[in-house]
Order: C-alpha cells, then structure tokens, then sequence
C-alpha cells in the first residue's frame, strides 16, 4: 500500500488549521459582555425577591431576646436539669410543614455557623456573622429528624427540626450538628420538653 505523500497544499492547509486566529473579537466580546449582564440580571432578580419576601414577612415580630443575664452560647445549669450544647450549621427557617417556604425576616434566611444551648428556659442560638435568636420554651412546639429545609437537601435523617411559634406562626428551623449522632437525642430532649411544657401550661 503506498503511504500518503505529504504534498505542499496538505501542509498548507495543516498550517492554516494550527495558526488560525480570532479574528471577529468584537463578537467574543460581545458575547462575554452579554453573560456578564444576564449573571447580574439574575443576582438583581433573586435580591429582589428575597426582599419582597421579607416585605411579605413584615408582619412577623422582633425575636425574642436571650434572658437577662445569659452570656451569648452558655447557660448555668441548675439542679436536676439536664443542659445540651451542641455546635453545628443553621440552615434557616420555614413555614412549619412546608420546607420549601423559607422565612426569612430578622436574618432567619440566612445560613451560618451555630451554637446551640438548651436550658430550661429554652433554645439559644448564636449566629457568628448573622442574628442571633432565642425560642423560649413555652414557645417549642417539637423536634423531628428530616432531611431537607429550604432547600437543602441531606440523607434521611441528616437534620434536626425544630418547630416553634412566634407571633402566631409556627416555623421550623433546621441544624446540622457537627456530631450528627447527637441529633437524635437533642430531638428527643426537645419533645419531652415541649410535652413537660405544655402538661403545666395545662
């Protein structure tokens, strides 16, 4: 078989393939112009909505405020009294029941580092970078495992909710514990509060 001879217009044409340049910049650019205005055009769409959320949300009032004389992320234990503190993830807030209608009025949408302490007179949650918050515990409602809260998704099981009313709503709030074997008892600590609770209410 004779081997292809490598003739003066094949080298030319395999030259021209090597060294071809771009030519029409102003289109490139054009184009990279053009991504750059539909990226921001996105940003500005998501802030706006997050803000007529918050708009919508305008009702729900002021958390409520850490008791007087608790440092931030500590609480003094009393007698008798078990105290759980945990440190993890705030992956934000919803409508109870509903994990995809995220709250987020008073910073509650926002995602952030956590440290949780649970005393009897409630849940206290510092935020580095981001509000904190307290949920009193006549104001616990519950706590489950799941798997997903506004939008995060993890395995079955992978977060702890924690449902509680405020101002005639009731909301879940998901956490990611940094030991995630220790989630299971935190949901059980905090049902047996909510129903200690709600016996003496009654």
């Amino acid at each position: 078989m004779t081997p292809l001879l490598a003739t003066p217009a094949l080298l030319t044409l395999a030259d021209e393939r090597k060294s071809a340049e771009v030519t029409d910049w102003a289109a490139r650019i054009g184009w990279v112009v053009g991504l750059l205005v539909l990226v921001g055009l996105v940003y500005w769409l998501m802030r706006q909505g997050w803000k007529w959320r918050g708009s919508l949300q305008s009702d729900l009032p002021e958390l409520p405020a850490r008791p007087a004389g608790a440092a931030p992320g500590t609480a003094a234990e009393e007698p008798g009294e078990a105290v759980l503190a945990a440190a993890g993830r705030y992956h934000g807030s919803t409508t109870a029941g509903q994990w995809l209608d995220r709250i987020v009025a008073h910073g509650l949408g926002v995602r952030s580092r956590a440290e949780l302490t649970l005393t009897p007179a409630g849940l206290d949650v510092v935020r580095p970078g981001a509000q904190d918050f307290f949920v009193p515990a006549a104001a616990l409602r519950g706590a489950r495992l799941d798997k997903g809260i506004a939008g995060k998704v993890l395995a079955e099981g992978g977060l702890l909710i924690v449902t509680w009313e405020h101002g005639g709503r009731l909301l879940d709030s998901g956490f990611r514990l940094d030991r995630a074997a220790e989630q299971s008892t935190w949901a059980d600590t905090l049902t047996t509060m909510t129903k200690t609770t709600e016996g003496t209410a009654r």
